[in-house]
């Protein structure tokens, strides 16, 4: 996607929080009390995250397929170039 800016992992990187658990639902409003018609899929992400010192937040957030295609793509390539990190040292 063009103008999204891939972060940059190297050695040095810390990580200030780390992803306890994620869960997602698809979902599908017929209608609300605003909008008498809403046909379009949405998923539904919630996280748990544990910050530095060990708190865990939940987090939760709606986004279209195509957001969450993305985030999905995007997320899996970061993980992967991470252990790729790792091996190395």
């Amino acid at each position: 996607m063009e103008g999204v800016r891939e972060p940059v992992l190297d050695a040095k990187s810390q990580v200030t929080n780390q992803l306890v658990d994620f869960q997602w639902k698809l979902g599908m409003a017929v209608s609300s009390d605003s909008c008498r018609s809403l046909k379009y899929p949405y998923v539904a992400v919630m996280l748990k995250v544990a910050d530095h010192s060990g708190q865990i937040k939940n987090k939760s957030f709606e986004m279209t397929i195509p957001q969450f295609q993305f985030f999905f793509l995007i997320s899996t390539d970061n993980s992967r170039k991470l252990l790729q990190l790792l091996k190395l040292c």
